[in-house]
């Protein structure tokens, strides 16, 4: 896909480190993960080859649909919960957690209508937002029986059609049947000011598509739109 006239802000920097699983805190949520609006999507079938990790990275707007379907992830990779804080402060922005009891997904039991439940998000995040500069995800996750090489996550994020950011994380080997915990730090791109307020104004246009690798299969694909308005005000 050719970027056009397309405007390509990307971070100065990415990196992405791992741990052994940690404990998480579900106390402080102060930014809303939400289902409306909801979001809808199909697997993409136009080209039913999924794309390779130089592939990924080369998309200016979000894909159409899905790029592979939920069978995909033979290696049971299952994620436990999500956080994020700040860098600069270490305040803890976001944080959603499954039910410990609750069993994992099995893909062969969910209906097409209700995929996009699985695998996309609403978040607003609120004006503040979009002024950080540097914020920490805390990924926690399970995998299956099988080893999983060169486990790699691409993120691609834009507003309407426009490329707006773009990370690239490896957590690298994950053994089998453990439960991991994936840090990945984000230094945000600085965005001009009318650019900034696009995206106050327009909720749930500003979107994002994850891809998962391992090595370079596309194993996951999942999607999110963002809101910058709760707790906010004008900019």
């Amino acid at each position: 896909t050719s970027s056009g006239d397309l405007r390509v802000e990307r971070p100065s920097s990415c990196r992405a480190r791992q741990a052994a699983a940690a404990q998480h805190d579900r106390s402080h949520m102060p930014m809303v993960a939400l289902e409306e609006p909801p979001l809808s999507f199909e697997l993409e079938t136009e080209d039913p080859r999924p794309p390779t990790p130089e592939e990924a990275l080369s998309f200016c707007r979000p894909t159409n649909g899905y790029l592979c379907p939920l069978s995909a992830n033979t290696y049971g990779i299952d994620f436990l919960s999500f956080a994020i804080r700040d860098m600069e402060t270490n305040e803890q922005l976001f944080c959603v957690a499954r039910d410990p009891d609750t069993p994992p997904i099995d893909p062969a039991m969910v209906p097409p209508e209700m995929e996009d439940a699985v695998r996309s998000i609403s978040y607003d995040f609120g004006t503040e937002f979009l002024r950080k500069k540097s914020i920490a995800t805390q990924l926690q996750f399970a995998v299956g029986p099988a080893a999983v090489e060169n486990f790699r996550m691409i993120e691609r994020h834009y507003f309407r059609d426009r490329l707006i950011k773009s990370f690239d994380f490896t957590f690298g080997f994950v053994i089998p049947n453990s439960s991991n915990s994936w840090e990945a730090i984000y230094d945000m791109p600085a965005l001009d000011e009318e650019l900034l307020r696009q995206m106050v104004d327009a909720p749930y246009e500003t979107r994002s598509d994850s891809f998962y690798f391992v090595g370079d299969k596309l194993i996951m694909h999942n999607k999110a739109s963002y809101a910058y308005t709760s707790a906010g005000g004008p900019m």
